[in-house]
């Protein structure tokens, strides 16, 4: 997830930052859910407290993203003035960010916080256990208990967010970026060209044999018209974003989570990929590859490469794209010519009547994104604690992440839609302007802290989806079709706390394990490997990478964790 949505296109992203609010103001009631609650312009002052005869000078670490100058931006001025405070950004760039919070912390010089951006960087929860332990970190309960109304409703209220903020030891030493985005939950969809199912009347595809005739039919039939046989029917990439071809197509037969290929059976964690399903699912995805209904570059091209094929010049060539969402392989900004061709593909069914869908949750990433160091003062610690909580209201966490109201968003005006189905509006963009200057307005992805989809939901939305402007309500409409096709039952390997004695452990395991049969997978579907004849080798191999290891420690985070129904 680390960089989950950051390429979006600059609508995209704007509309990102923007849902990434909740809360209320920090003097009001912890359940208010309006961001209009408090204006903004107040005065800036809290309510009922002495401000004291100079700011509290807070020392930060954190990542400065393009179009943002920390110093002068407007939230960090109306935040400076707002909780008497002063900050020192030690700032570094989004390049090499995760290296240079390590450097700041084995030098020893460290700042008073981090305030990361979890989708560049974070810490991990094995870091925030380690640094927790040796009291580089310090515990935030008291101060939470306190000074946070706002975060102690959020961690009273919702238990996911507890569990991923609290370590095992019953400390939070750091606070996750809990951002419930609904489409970024089902990561793994497939976009299908539907100007060229109307040019060859097919309807969408239901099953696997469905979905093989039409590749074969945008193959052999010309849909583009160019008199060529230049057609891609089905691409990918091997980046992020849910682009891999094979989950989608896996999770027709058996479940695949595309990551560490893990399911959950009657209570205990097992690997999918050595069942009888995953060589079923990987024979069907072999027999598309060996007709060339799969682009071969699928399994080498990063994102740039995959969005050529997209982009095709004049002539449109791909069929059917894997993606989280389509601006990955095609334009969706104003003036576009192929985004709106592009439609989702609900979950196909297999042979054994499996159809299921990918779902992490929430897509929210385990670890820290804020901490205090023990460098802290009391009074600074107490003055970030509190701004922090500012952030965790829906006035505070749209300040800081979108950008001031009045500059980049606005309340609703009558007849505004909300983006989720009969919530109410509670927050409108205000579109950038083209050829603007940036408005330097908010913080971004640094004010991302507590995001719980109600949230989410409550943005103003137009009913085009085609529209660039809507594009949020396009991919929420498209996830709808996805919704409900999980297991009922996930191993929620995201969220879980492994022992500290077998961090190292298992992190070496997932990886060999990871990578053993993702390697095999290729192997298998480009015919380098024989599933008749390499099948039983294969499953051999995955035992002496130690596969009963990794599934024990595991298994027993699991056991331990609050997540276990």
């Amino acid at each position: 997830m680390k960089k989950r949505i950051v390429s979006l296109l600059a609508v995209v992203l704007m509309f990102s930052m923007v849902l990434a609010a909740c809360g209320g103001n920090k003097n009001e009631s912890a359940a208010s859910s309006s961001p209009s609650s408090s204006d903004a312009g107040a005065s800036p002052s809290a309510s009922g407290s002495a401000a004291p005869s100079a700011p509290v000078d807070l020392k930060v670490f954190a990542v400065q993203e393009p179009n943002i100058d920390l110093a002068t931006n407007k939230f960090t001025k109306f935040a400076e003035e707002k909780f008497n405070i002063k900050f020192n950004f030690e700032t570094v760039t989004s390049d090499g960010a995760k290296e240079k919070r390590q450097i700041s912390l084995a030098s020893g010089d460290y700042p008073d916080a981090y305030m990361l951006t979890a989708y560049i960087d974070q810490f991990t929860q094995g870091d925030i256990l380690k640094y927790g332990k040796q009291g580089v970190l310090i515990p935030l309960n008291d101060l939470i208990d306190q000074y946070a109304p706002n975060i102690k409703q959020a961690l009273d209220s919702n238990s996911d967010f507890k569990a991923f903020a609290t370590a095992p030891d019953g400390n939070i030493y750091g606070l996750p970026a809990y951002a419930q985005c609904f489409h970024c939950s089902y990561p793994n969809k497939y976009w299908i060209n539907t100007k060229w199912l109307d040019q060859l009347k097919l309807p969408m595809p239901k099953t696997t044999d469905d979905f093989k005739k039409v590749l074969e039919a945008f193959k052999n039939q010309d849909p583009n018209g160019n008199g060529a046989k230049d057609e891609v029917p089905l691409s990918g990439s091997t980046e992020d974003y849910g682009v891999r071809i094979v989950p989608f197509l896996m999770n027709a037969f058996v479940y695949d989570d595309d990551r560490n290929h893990l399911m959950l059976k009657d209570g205990k964690v097992q690997s999918a990929a050595i069942t009888p399903e995953w060589k079923q699912g990987l024979a069907y995805i072999k027999s598309l590859y060996d007709e060339g209904l799969i682009d071969p570059g699928a399994f080498t091209q990063n994102n740039e490469a995959y969005k050529k094929i997209g982009e095709h010049g004049d002539t449109q060539i791909l069929g059917v794209g894997a993606g989280m969402h389509p601006a990955i392989f095609v334009n969706i900004d104003k003036g576009n010519k192929n985004s709106k061709d592009y439609n989702p593909v609900p979950p196909l069914t297999g042979p054994n009547g499996v159809s299921l869908a990918t779902h992490d949750g929430g897509g929210v990433s385990p670890g820290a994104k804020f901490a205090i160091t023990n460098k802290a003062s009391k009074e600074a610690q107490i003055a970030l604690i509190k701004l922090v909580d500012y952030m965790f209201t829906p006035e505070g966490q749209t300040n800081g992440a979108s950008g001031m109201k009045g500059i980049d968003w606005t309340d609703p005006a009558p007849g505004d839609k909300a983006l989720g189905e009969g919530v109410q509006p509670k927050v409108k963009p205000i579109p950038a302007v083209e050829g603007e200057a940036p408005h330097n307005a908010g913080w971004s992805g640094m004010a991302h802290f507590y995001m719980p989809k109600e949230y989410r939901d409550s943005w103003v939305q137009g009913d085009d989806i085609y529209d660039s402007a809507n594009y949020e309500r396009r991919l929420y409409q498209a996830t709808l079709q996805y919704q409900g096709h999980e297991p009922k039952d996930l191993f929620p390997i995201w969220s879980l706390w492994v022992d500290p004695a077998t961090t190292d452990e298992v992190s070496i395991l997932q990886t060999n394990i990871r990578t053993y049969i993702d390697q095999n997978t290729l192997q298998f579907v480009t015919g380098n490997k024989s599933l008749d004849k390499d099948w039983d080798s294969y499953v051999k191999g995955l035992q002496d990478l130690k596969l009963d290891r990794y599934l024990e420690i595991l298994q027993k985070a699991y056991d331990s964790s609050t997540f276990k129904k």
